[in-house]
């Protein structure tokens, strides 16, 4: 009989065990999955952090990359040409819409005076218009305060440079007759005191008759990106 009872006593304690063993096993399986649950998450915060480490990095490199080859092109144009340069950095800008004005970190201690004439790598950015020591307040190209003599590079064809306070310039005094069309290339044509001959100065976009008279003028984009200048090459004569 004890023989028997035997199986049917372990099938009972056993059938009392399972219910437990199966509650530790939900549990452990519970606390298994919050553990890897928090280990991912502090794996993808590290990764996070190391990506945006990585990211700064690319950036900063990226920024280190383009001043370079900023600065190879205006160490070109200072090797190449017969001007006295001065390089500068652009440390400022005037925040309003009604004046084209940028302050550069170099002054009257470099030998800057009040006229000198701006390029960059481009071509013509602008003209000095104030000197400390340490820093210069550059009026730019697109001020409507500026302007420079210049002529038509193909025909030879004279004008006036001016700013609109828009993204083109304007030259305007051209003749009837004048000989200029779209995409014509000016340049300075150094009549314009302290501005040499021959500086870019942009290309022309559209040319019409003047409204006050039978002259023509003409648009011209700028050659240089006067919203993103940076550094600068101050011509001093």
């Amino acid at each position: 009989m004890s023989f028997c009872l035997r199986p049917l006593f372990s099938n009972l304690l056993l059938s009392g065990i399972n219910p437990f063993t199966s509650v530790f096993k939900a549990v452990g399986g519970e606390v298994g999955a919050f553990i890897f649950f928090h280990r991912n998450a502090a794996d993808l915060k590290r990764i996070k952090a190391e990506n945006d480490v990585l990211r700064a990095n690319l950036n900063t490199a990226g920024e280190i990359a383009l001043e370079n080859k900023r600065l190879r092109g205006l160490l070109d144009i200072k090797n190449k040409s017969e001007w006295n340069t001065v390089a500068a950095a652009v440390t400022g800008r005037r925040p309003d819409n009604w004046s084209s004005i940028v302050l550069i970190n170099k002054g009257s201690s470099s030998g800057i005076r009040p006229g000198c004439i701006v390029v960059n790598r481009l071509g013509l950015v602008g003209r000095v218009a104030e000197t400390s020591a340490a820093f210069s307040k550059v009026i730019l190209a697109n001020d409507h305060n500026f302007s420079i003599s210049a002529f038509v590079q193909r025909s030879r064809q004279e004008g006036l440079v001016t700013g609109t306070l828009g993204r083109n310039l304007l030259m305007k005094y051209l003749p009837p007759a004048a000989d200029i069309r779209e995409n014509d290339v000016i340049v300075s044509s150094g009549l314009t005191e302290l501005s040499p001959k021959g500086l870019l100065i942009g290309t022309v976009v559209k040319t019409g008759t003047e409204f006050s008279g039978p002259g023509k003028y003409a648009l011209i984009s700028p050659a240089a990106d006067l919203d993103g200048i940076e550094e600068v090459l101050v011509i001093k004569q």
